[in-house]
C-alpha cells in the first residue's frame, strides 16, 4: 500500500451488508480510505482524522468497483474484495502489515507471529497487533482473519461476533469460545 499525500475530497456512502450497515469512504480516484461498520462511526472518524487530519465527508455513491465487489463478497464471491484498490496513510510499518493482510486468503487465518514473520519482524508480534487493531480498512484488508496463536478468536473493532461471522462466511477454521 503506497503512502499517498491527503486527497482534496473525501466522499461517504454507506453499503448494507448481512451484519449491519457499513460506511464506506473513498477519494475522487475510486480509492477505497476507509471502510467501518455503521455502530462503529466513532471509530472510522477517529482513524480518519488520525489519517487525513480535520476534514469533512461529502456524502456520494461509492464507485461501483467498490459496491460490486462488496455485494459480491458478501454474495460469497470471497475473492471480490481483492480487486478493490486501497490507499491509507499511516506508517510504514503499519502499511507493511495492512499489506500483509491482504495476502491471506479467504477461508484460512493466521496468528499475528505470523504476520510479524512474514514482514520480516519476527519479534515486532505486539506492534503488529496494535496495527491491526488500526486497520482504517476493515473486511476488504481482511484483519478478521488473524486470531490467536492457539486457533481462539481474538478482538476485533467491529465486534468479536461480526468477526466469528465473517470466517464462518469464508468458512476457516476457528477454536469455538467455551
Amino acid at each position: 500500500m503506497p503512502s499517498l499525500s491527503p486527497p482534496e475530497t473525501l466522499f461517504l456512502d454507506r453499503l448494507p451488508s448481512p451484519v449491519g450497515a457499513m460506511l464506506v469512504v473513498h477519494d475522487e480516484q475510486a480509492r477505497l480510505r476507509a471502510i467501518e461498520f455503521h455502530d462503529c462511526e466513532a471509530r472510522l472518524h477517529h482513524f480518519l482524522r488520525i489519517h487525513y487530519g480535520e476534514r469533512s465527508l461529502r456524502d456520494h455513491p461509492a464507485p461501483p468497483v467498490i459496491r460490486n465487489a462488496m455485494e459480491r463478497y458478501f454474495a460469497g464471491d470471497l475473492r471480490a474484495i481483492d480487486r478493490i484498490e486501497v490507499a491509507t496513510a499511516g506508517t510504514q510499518f503499519q502499511r507493511d502489515v495492512w499489506a500483509a493482510l491482504r495476502t491471506i486468503r479467504p477461508g484460512t487465518t493466521v496468528s499475528y507471529s505470523a504476520v510479524a514473520r512474514q514482514i520480516g519482524r519476527p519479534k515486532a508480534v505486539r506492534a503488529v497487533g496494535a496495527a491491526n487493531g488500526s486497520n482504517p480498512i476493515c473486511v476488504v484488508v481482511p484483519c478478521h482473519r488473524v486470531i490467536g496463536a492457539d486457533a481462539s478468536l481474538t478482538g476485533y473493532g467491529g465486534g468479536i461476533e461480526r468477526k466469528r461471522w465473517l470466517l464462518t462466511h469464508e468458512g476457516a477454521a476457528f477454536k469455538a469460545a467455551a
